[in-house]
C-alpha cells in the first residue's frame, strides 16, 4: 500500500492531548458554515470507507492518510454503520464546483461533492480536524457546508537560490493541501542554479545548477561562479524530468496544480555562463539577459518550454519577465537592429515583443502565458496573466484592460520578510510581515469596479530563499503565516474576523506539532499603538501581541514594569509626552523584553514642511506631514511612517514664529540586504527668514557598513540657547540606497 508521507504516523495513532476539550471545531480556513451537533463519530482501525466511483482516488487517498482499510464502491450495497462515505451530489445541493458538504453523525461521516475538487476539499477538513482533536480516535458531530472564495490560491517556492530535495517538496506540498492551497508555483531557475533537467541542453544540470559556495550570500559577494557535478565543493542540485512528473501527479492527486517558472529575458545568469552565445556580449559571466536580437534565443526557449509542457500539464506557463536590466540591449547591435526590424520605440518595448512572441509560442501549444508585472512594461501581452508583486498598481492596471491577475504584493505575501524584531531572528532579505498584517490582506483592490474584480483570480504567498537554506528555516519562514492568507484567499468576507482567527489559531499549534512543521513561536514582544490627537496634545494607546489574551502591564514614569503595575484591560489616555514601557506577565513572571516607546507632543507637530530634495515617491509615508505628526516609524520602512529618500534628506521646518529651541533629533535606520543605509553625517542650520541658514552643529553617523542586521540611530542635537522660526535639517546620502527617517522631534 502506497503512504502519504506527511501525515500517517501523525494520524495513524489516537495520539492523546490533555488541557483541550473535545469537540474541536476549529477549521482553518473558516468554513462558509459549521453547525456542531451532539455527539461523536468514533474512528478505528476497522472503520471503513466507501466511494462513489468517481471519487474513488480521494478515497484512496484519504483511507491510505487515514490507514484505514482500502475503500469500496458504494454501489447499490447497503452502507455499513460507522463508515466514511464519498457522495456523488448534484448542483442543487452543491452549487459550487469545488464546494463540499461535510456531516458528521454518530453512525456516518459524510463528504458530499459535484467534483474531485470538492471531494478533495472535503477530505482536507476531515484530516484537519481529525488532527484538530485531543482524541484522535473521535471526531465531534457537525454539518460544515463550505467553498472557496477564489479559485487561485497559491505558494511560491524559490528552489533556485537554496534547492530541496524532491522529497521534501512533497511535504511541502501535503502542508499546502491541508490548508487548502491549490497552486504551487514551482521557482524553478534563476541565477542562483537552473533546477530542471532539459535533455536538449545537458550544461544546464551539469554546470548551471551548481555553484562554488553553498551559502548564497557568499556566492552573491564572491565572483558568483558556477561549478561542475561532482566536483566535491559543488553545491546545488536539479530535478530530473521523472522526479518532476512524480511531484506534478502527486501533487494533482492533492488538488494542486503545479505551475512551473523559467525566467526570461532576465535573471538568466546561470544560461548564460554555460551558453554564452545566448547573451549580448558573447562572453561568460558578463550579462545576466538574454540576447532579444538573436534568433538563437528563441530557439532555445521554445526548446526548453516544449520540454517543460511535456512534463507540466498546467494551464499557466511563468515565463518570469521581473528585474530586467535593459543596459546591455541598448549597446547591442542585434538588439538595436531588431527594435528597428520590429519598428519598436525602446528597450521597454523590446522587452514586451519578447513577451509577446513567447505567448504566441505558448498559445500555439494551447497553454497561457503569467508573468510578474513587469510584463506590463511596453505593453502587455494579448492573453497574458500579470501577477502583481511590486504592490498592486500592476495587477490594478492589468484587471482594469480585461487581464487576470494574480496578486502578491511583497507588502502582504512576501514571506521571505522578517515576521518579528530583526534583532531576535534569523537572517532575512528585509521588509517586516506580521501574521496579523497578512490576514489583514485583502486580495481585490478598492480601485476595481464589479467587473474589472472579476480579473482578480486570488492571491498567493511568495517565499525567496536566498536566506533560507534548510526545509527547517522555510517551514518556520512559512508557518503560520500561510494559514492567515489561506484564510484570506478561502473565506468570505462576511466572517472575516481577526480575533476569531486567533482564537482558532491556538488549536492549530497542536496540529503543527503534530505534523513535527518548525512553525514560528508567537513573540512575546508587545507592539505599542499611539492615536494621536495633536490639536489636544493627548494620545490614546493601545497594545497588541502575538501571545493569545496575555497580562499585560506597564508603566509611564520610564521604570520597568513589574507585576504589581497597571494592569491593560484597555485602550487609555496619555496627556502630553511620556514614556510609556509594557511588558507581558505569565504566573508572576516577565516574559521576554519590555517594550518601550517615547510619546513626543513636540513643538514641530503639524508644522509645515518644505523638502529642498524631494522624497522618494516609491516611500512618501505620509507625503509633507510625515516628518511632523507625532508619529515614530515601526520596525519595516514600509509601515508609511518611514520617509524614503533616495539622495539627500534636506528638509526645512516652519515653526511660524520665532520659537525658543532645547532640542532636537531625528531618527534613520539601517538595512543593507534592501539597500537601506544611514546617512553619513545630520546637520542642523536655523534661520529667521527662511533664506540665510546659520550652522549649528553636525553628527557624524557610527554605525558601519558592515552591520547587516537592522539597526536604528537617533542623531540628538543640544540647541540650548538658541531661537528660529526656520529649521534646516540636511541628512548626507553617500551610498547608492536608500535612506529613512521617521519623524524630527524639536523641542
Amino acid at each position: 500500500m502506497k503512504h502519504s508521507s506527511l501525515f500517517l504516523l501523525a494520524i495513524c495513532f489516537g495520539i492523546s492531548a490533555h488541557g483541550q476539550s473535545a469537540g474541536n471545531l476549529d477549521l482553518i480556513p473558516r468554513p462558509a458554515s459549521v453547525t456542531a451537533k451532539k455527539g461523536t463519530f468514533a474512528i478505528s482501525p476497522q472503520t471503513h470507507v466507501f466511494t462513489a466511483p468517481a471519487f474513488s482516488g480521494v478515497a484512496t487517498l484519504f483511507a491510505e492518510t487515514a490507514h484505514l482499510p482500502e475503500p469500496q464502491l458504494a454501489l447499490m450495497k447497503m452502507v455499513p454503520l460507522h463508515s466514511v462515505v464519498f457522495t456523488a451530489a448534484d448542483k442543487s445541493l452543491i452549487p459550487d464546483s469545488a464546494g463540499y458538504r461535510l456531516n458528521i453523525s454518530p453512525d456516518y461521516v459524510t463528504i458530499f461533492a459535484r467534483t474531485q475538487t470538492g471531494a478533495i476539499n472535503g477530505m482536507q477538513s476531515l484530516l484537519q480536524l481529525r488532527l484538530l482533536q485531543p482524541d484522535q480516535t473521535t471526531l465531534p458531530c457537525a454539518e460544515i457546508t463550505d467553498h472557496p472564495r477564489f479559485g487561485y490560491r497559491g505558494v511560491h517556492l524559490d528552489v533556485s537560490r537554496n534547492f530541496f530535495p524532491a522529497t521534501y517538496i512533497k511535504r511541502f506540498i501535503d502542508l499546502m493541501a491541508l490548508y487548502k492551497m491549490n497552486t504551487f508555483h514551482w521557482h524553478l531557475t534563476d541565477g542562483a542554479g537552473w533546477r530542471l533537467e532539459i535533455k536538449r541542453y545537458p550544461e544546464l544540470t551539469k554546470i548551471a545548477a551548481w555553484r562554488n559556495y553553498a551559502n548564497w550570500k557568499d556566492w552573491w559577494s564572491k565572483g558568483r561562479r558556477y561549478s561542475q557535478e561532482g566536483d566535491p565543493n559543488a553545491y546545488g542540485g536539479y530535478y530530473t524530468q521523472a522526479e518532476a512528473r512524480e511531484i506534478v501527479a502527486y501533487a494533482a492527486q492533492r488538488g494542486i496544480t503545479v505551475i512551473p517558472e523559467i525566467e526570461m529575458p532576465g535573471h538568466s545568469e546561470e544560461v548564460l555562463a554555460v551558453y554564452p552565445q545566448l547573451s549580448c556580449s558573447g562572453i561568460p559571466y558578463k550579462n545576466s539577459e538574454l540576447c532579444l536580437g538573436n534568433d538563437t534565443t528563441f530557439t532555445f526557449l521554445e526548446n526548453v518550454l516544449t520540454e517543460v509542457m511535456n512534463i507540466f500539464p498546467s494551464p499557466y506557463i511563468h515565463i518570469g519577465g521581473d528585474e530586467a536590466d535593459k543596459k546591455a540591449w541598448k549597446s547591442c547591435p542585434k538588439c538595436q537592429q531588431r527594435i528597428r526590424n520590429e519598428k519598436l520605440k525602446d528597450e521597454n518595448e523590446l522587452q514586451s515583443y519578447a513577451i509577446r512572441r513567447m505567448e504566441k509560442f505558448l498559445i500555439a501549444h494551447k497553454r497561457k502565458l503569467l508573468g510578474w508585472d513587469e510584463i506590463l512594461e511596453g505593453g502587455l501581452a494579448p492573453e497574458a496573466t500579470v501577477m502583481s508583486w511590486r504592490g498592486e498598481s500592476g495587477g490594478i492596471a492589468a484587471a482594469k484592460d480585461g487581464h487576470d491577475v494574480i496578486m502578491t504584493p511583497g507588502a502582504y505575501c512576501y514571506f521571505d520578510s522578517y515576521q518579528a524584531d530583526p534583532a531576535t531572528q534569523p537572517e532575512a532579505i528585509g521588509g517586516y510581515l506580521t501574521l496579523d498584517k497578512v490576514y489583514s490582506y485583502e486580495p481585490i483592490p478598492k480601485e476595481l469596479d464589479a467587473a474589472a474584480a472579476k480579473h482578480v483570480l486570488g492571491a498567493q504567498a511568495n517565499i525567496w530563499t536566498e536566506y533560507i537554506p534548510t526545509s527547517y528555516h522555510l517551514e518556520y519562514m512559512t508557518y503560520p503565516r500561510l494559514l492567515a492568507l489561506s484564510e484570506v484567499v478561502w473565506s468570505d468576507t462576511a466572517h472575516k474576523n481577526l480575533a476569531d482567527f486567533q482564537q482558532r489559531l491556538q488549536s492549530h499549534y497542536l496540529l503543527l506539532q503534530r505534523l513535527n512543521v518548525n512553525y514560528y513561536r508567537p513573540s512575546h514582544s508587545i507592539t505599542i499603538h499611539p492615536d494621536i490627537d495633536a490639536a489636544h496634545h493627548r494620545t490614546v494607546i493601545s497594545f497588541r501581541s502575538e501571545q493569545y489574551q496575555p497580562q499585560i502591564r506597564y508603566t509611564l514614569d520610564s521604570s520597568r514594569p513589574d507585576n504589581q503595575s497597571a494592569l491593560y484591560t484597555s485602550p487609555f489616555v496619555v496627556s502630553g509626552s511620556a514614556p510609556v514601557t509594557a511588558a507581558i506577565f505569565k504566573d508572576g513572571q516577565l516574559q521576554g523584553k519590555p517594550a518601550f516607546l517615547q510619546l513626543d507632543d513636540h513643538v514641530a507637530i503639524g508644522k509645515k514642511v518644505s523638502y529642498n530634495v524631494p522624497y522618494s515617491k516609491k516611500y512618501p509615508a505620509q507625503a509633507a506631514a510625515t516628518l511632523v505628526n507625532g508619529y515614530r516609524g515601526s520596525l519595516t520602512y514600509g509601515d508609511g511612517q518611514w520617509q524614503g529618500f533616495e539622495g539627500d534628506m534636506d528638509v526645512t521646518v516652519d515653526m511660524e514664529q520665532e520659537t525658543n529651541l532645547h532640542r532636537l533629533a531625528v531618527t534613520f535606520m539601517q538595512l543593507t540586504g534592501p539597500g537601506v543605509y544611514m546617512p553619513s553625517f545630520v546637520e542642523v542650520s536655523i534661520s529667521e527668514d527662511g533664506k540665510n541658514f546659520q550652522p549649528l552643529k553636525q553628527v557624524n553617523n557610527d554605525v558601519p557598513l558592515s552591520t547587516s542586521t537592522l539597526a536604528f540611530k537617533d542623531f540628538k542635537f543640544d540647541l540650548s540657547g538658541q531661537k528660529a522660526r526656520y529649521i534646516r535639517v540636511h541628512a548626507k546620502n553617500e551610498q547608492r540606497g536608500f535612506m529613512f527617517a521617521d519623524e524630527i522631534i524639536i523641542y
